[in-house]
């Protein structure tokens, strides 16, 4: 690979412009454990890899850019959530946050439920051999032919999000001459301290029920009158990346209280909560998330405090970890094409990828990590903006980080923390061709999910 110099971009000694990043670490060939898999690191010659194999092994054979994915890390994680919560709860993973048929064999494997939130989800999972009734199925449009499969499969449980679905649910589940296990989806009104577009339990969105002006109350009168539903209990979800636990509480405080409405007007005791995902990841340094056994023992605690307070029994708790889970075990490993210094402002490194395998920083203006992996360098740090190949002045990966001032073409860099929503939310933007996920485990690797060749998109366009 080309190890050429080119003209120095700004230093970290120097002025810097403004804008949220970083103070330079003090050794850029460091690997914070925080924001990578378990099992990368550094060989002798200084290259980056993972589960034993170097990233310029892997991207000799495979290409780049790709999603490297650490199945290792991955079951560590899936059976961390498991044993925090315990036989007394429910571990739903979010596939939405990425989802493959491997991805379900091992979550099977690892004794997770799985969370899905359409046909195509579902489907996925039925052909990888999760059972049925360890499948909940969320959204807040499912057609009816997305629902009917759902039913006739057997899923242990459909999320309700509206009035028309209470009733499109019970009709289908009555005509195929069964009960459906529902939940209902309620917003409680929580702000989480998240972007606004991933805030989901406030109000003035799309998703749920709200519990304010007695709309769930009347929510839930109407589906215990249905004789295709067996309404198991409540749903709600706050937001995502949160950190904070508070939000956790209220919203825990209004679910109970809503319990307890339904059992004095009622006179039944819903036997499930579910709290939903949304717990953050370490994309950056700063960040700091909390274990699963924290969180479950923080959130057990206070469902369990609320319900006493309610003269309830303590129902069933579920959780739906996505992010938490795979966000950490896949980092991007991308070529640099171009380096560009900007005087006075930053070095702009273009590399081969882009907003259409990772669009989290122009949709959410999420921040991440970066790392030369293909060597490592002695050469003072300079602020660089990682962006992509696409025609988008928004086609930015990483806003602001700092790279070694020799940095060039040829150069492998990992974006670490991209196993979250970055595959499931990549397109076609230009035509660029969705990058594979590797899956590495004790020094051996696999495609789990190819990459998109020109024939593929081809074979789509039928004009």
């Amino acid at each position: 690979m080309s190890r050429s110099a080119h003209p120095a971009g700004p230093r970290h000694a120097d002025v810097l412009p403004e804008g949220h990043y970083s103070a330079p670490a003090d050794d850029l060939n460091a690997l914070d454990p925080k924001v990578w898999a378990h099992t990368v690191g550094r060989d002798a010659d200084g290259v980056v890899t993972v589960g034993g194999i170097a990233v310029t092994q892997l991207a000799e054979e495979y290409g780049t850019p790709a999603y490297i994915l650490d199945e290792a890390d991955f079951r560590d994680r899936a059976r961390a959530w498991r044993t925090a919560f315990g036989n007394d709860a429910d571990v739903f993973y979010a596939g939405k946050a990425f989802l493959s048929r491997a991805v379900v064999r091992w979550l099977h494997e690892e004794g997770l439920n799985l969370d899905v939130c359409s046909g195509g989800e579902l489907a996925t999972a039925l052909s990888a051999g999760m059972p049925a009734e360890r499948i909940a199925f969320h959204g807040n449009n499912k057609s009816p032919e997305e629902i009917e499969r759902a039913v006739r499969a057997g899923v242990g449980r459909i999320v309700l999000d509206s009035f028309q679905e209470i009733v499109r649910v019970a009709h289908i589940a009555q005509s195929l001459g069964t009960r459906q296990r529902v939940q209902i989806r309620i917003t409680v009104g929580v702000e989480a301290h998240t972007h606004e577009f991933i805030a989901t339990a406030h109000e003035d969105q799309k998703f749920g029920i709200p519990l304010a002006d007695g709309q769930a109350a009347e929510a839930v009168r109407r589906a215990l009158q249905l004789d295709g539903l067996e309404v198991i209990g409540i749903h709600s979800h706050i937001g995502s990346q949160i950190f904070d636990m508070s939000g956790f509480e209220v919203a825990a405080h209004r679910v109970v209280g809503l319990l307890r409405d339904i059992r004095d007007e009622h006179g039944v005791e819903l036997p499930e909560i579910d709290l939903g995902g949304g717990l953050g990841i370490a994309y950056t340094s700063d960040d700091d998330p909390r274990e699963p056994h924290e969180i479950a023992k923080a959130l057990t605690e206070i469902v369990t405090r609320e319900c006493e307070g309610a003269r309830l029994r303590t129902p069933r708790i579920s959780v739906e970890p996505g992010r938490a889970i795979v966000g950490p075990t896949a980092f991007t490993l991308y070529e640099v094409g171009t380096v560009k210094p900007l005087d006075g402002l930053r070095t702009y490194v273009s590399v081969d990828g882009g907003m259409s395998d990772n669009i989290r920083t122009a949709l959410y203006d999420a921040e991440y990590s970066v790392a030369l992996a293909s060597r490592t360098s002695d050469a003072e740090p300079m602020l660089v903006r990682v962006v992509g190949k696409h025609c988008e002045s928004g086609d930015i990966v990483v806003k602001d980080a700092f790279l070694p001032g020799d940095l060039a073409p040829g150069d492998l860099i990992a974006v670490p923390a991209t196993g979250a929503y970055c595959r499931s939310m990549a397109s076609n933007y230009n035509h660029v061709l969705r990058p594979p996920v590797v899956a590495v485990r004790d020094g051996a690797a696999r495609v789990i999910v190819r990459r998109e060749t020109e024939d593929d998109l081809l074979r789509l366009d039928v004009g």
